[in-house]
């Protein structure tokens, strides 16, 4: 077993490297010296969206590669803002830590939290305390709306505002299907309301969402599979009518059917 003494003085080696890197960078490279937080920003974004894709793929050697150049990025904001005197990576640190302790008193103070669902339920309170007007209001207006779900429905959950079982929330489901299905499916297109339908849509999504968070499925991360999945049978599908000299545009949906059926059987 390896000596954590000996562990933690390699993760702070490692960690002062990257310090003294990043302090070069910003000196000496053009391109680091012209970013900015608000330039940063997008990049970000990407970085997170690069390190969710190698999760999905369980590639732990991409895994690795994401989480460092996202861990770039934190470092670099830090050092950006630590130029004008705003804060510097000491603060950051020492404010995580802080919030930590402050959230976890069932571990540093005295209350009680025996379950995953009391801790949920005393994170929301304690926020609630550090001046948050609204349960709700820690969620990011600019997630993606799927993820934007969950986390509404995970907070409200927090707060004690939540069905009692799965069977209550697949009612709801089948409510909002049998609406969706009886407003919009026998209708000719030239009679639908575009924007009730859009938000009629919205609640039969919103409530699928919920009945998955109740069973405990990530809808975001099934969506993810399905989407990569019918990519790799959509491909397999271009590719196998390429060698038989065809071109996609040029069949008939019953000839395309004949390679994804192949498809489904080996992917």
């Amino acid at each position: 077993m390896p000596d954590k003494e000996a562990t933690r003085q390699n993760h702070l080696q490692a960690f002062n490297r990257l310090l003294d890197i990043m302090d070069e960078l910003r000196e000496k490279c053009p391109w680091d010296r012209k970013q900015t937080i608000t330039s940063l920003r997008h990049l970000t974004i990407e970085e997170t969206y690069e390190l969710s894709d190698a999760i999905l793929r369980n590639d732990m050697s991409d895994v690795k590669k994401e989480i460092g150049d996202l861990l770039l990025h934190l470092v670099f904001y830090a050092k950006i803002a630590s130029e004008t005197q705003i804060f510097d990576l000491a603060d950051v640190l020492n404010s995580l830590c802080d919030k930590l302790i402050f959230r976890h008193p069932h571990i540093y103070g005295n209350t009680e939290a025996n379950t995953e669902e009391e801790v949920k339920k005393n994170w929301e309170q304690l926020k609630i305390k550090e001046g948050n007007k609204s349960v709700l209001g820690g969620v990011p207006v600019s997630l993606p709306a799927l993820v934007k779900a969950m986390r509404i429905q995970e907070k409200a959950r927090g707060a004690g505002f939540d069905w009692d079982n799965k069977t209550q929330v697949w009612e709801k489901v089948e409510e909002e299907l049998s609406e969706f299905k009886t407003e919009y499916h026998l209708k000719a297109e030239e009679e639908i309301d575009i924007e009730k339908a859009t938000d009629e849509l919205g609640d039969l999504l919103f409530s699928i969402i919920n009945f998955a968070r109740f069973i405990e499925v990530n809808p975001e991360e099934a969506l993810e599979r399905t989407n990569l999945k019918f990519i790799k049978r959509f491909q397999y599908l271009e590719q196998e009518a390429q060698k038989n000299g065809k071109s996609l545009t040029q069949m008939t949906l019953a000839e395309m059917d004949v390679y994804w059926n192949q498809a489904k059987k080996v992917l």
